[in-house]
């Protein structure tokens, strides 16, 4: 088999081996996955919101994944840990995936938009595009574009900075495509700075630093996993299906452009 051949069987694997991912820890709200070869074996690392759902009761979870990503897709010894996303509201997939079950609950396209746009602005995004196409209102297909805040579209600070994924939700009208794009400030580098913004970091530099992030490790029969968590997060919500029957609650108080236009009417 040629050079080019592996190559492509490998990238199909992986998109397979990202799409179960996807949705076979959906619940602990899965980012993306970082694979590497080692001379020991395949190292995984998960990026999810909640850690514990993918560790399971007493390694559990860990246990059948592992089992799951050497049978079925070849991976030699795979070693996987598990990371907690510190921000999830900057997170594309994670972001594609809570609108998707929104909108699969029934939730109108339009306030789950206005809601996504709402939660990615508070969490600290420097622009987000939000592209929801299918039989968005009836037979024939159409698309919506809602943009908020500072986004490049082009260019090197558009490659730098911007995050995208893409999700597709079945609904009783048909399927439907969800495209969330976010821009974040933290990977802009600036080309110059103000004195007063100067002072304020050596200010903060001086300050003793909060340690954030906790580093652990779990055995698993034998084999030791690392998590790696983070400190100081407080989240009501114990799985990401809790998060949304929340989420959809809050909802309900936002009005859409169709409700405020028929109170002007």
């Amino acid at each position: 088999m040629s050079a080019v051949k592996n190559v492509i069987k490998d990238n199909y694997n992986m998109m397979l081996l990202k799409d179960y991912l996807r949705e076979a820890i959906k619940d602990a709200g899965f980012s993306h996955a970082e694979i590497s070869k080692t001379p020991v074996g395949t190292r995984v690392a998960l990026h999810v919101t909640r850690p514990g759902i993918v560790i399971g009761r007493k390694g559990s979870g860990i246990r059948t994944l592992t089992e799951k990503l050497a049978t079925d897709f070849g991976l030699k010894n795979p070693q996987i840990s598990v990371v907690e996303i510190e921000k999830p509201e900057l997170a594309p997939s994670v972001m594609c995936n809570r609108m998707a079950s929104h909108l699969e609950r029934g939730t109108a396209f339009r306030r789950a938009t206005m809601w996504t746009l709402k939660q990615i602005m508070e969490g600290g995004a420097m622009g987000v595009q939000i592209t929801i196409s299918g039989k968005l209102r009836g037979d024939r297909s159409a698309f919506e574009k809602h943009t908020q805040g500072i986004l490049p579209r082009a260019g090197h600070h558009a490659e730098i900075i911007v995050d995208e994924d893409i999700a597709h939700v079945k609904t009783a009208m048909g399927l439907i495509g969800i495209r969330i794009r976010i821009a974040r400030k933290e990977k802009l580098i600036p080309e110059f700075e103000m004195r007063v913004e100067k002072e304020e970091k050596s200010k903060k530099g001086k300050q003793a630093p909060e340690e954030k992030i906790k580093v652990e490790e779990i055995e698993v029969e034998g084999a030791k996993v690392e998590v790696v968590k983070v400190q100081g997060k407080e989240d009501t919500a114990k799985s990401e299906s809790e998060r949304i029957a929340l989420e959809a609650k809050k909802m309900e108080k936002i009005e859409t452009l169709e409700e405020e236009e028929a109170k002007l009417k």
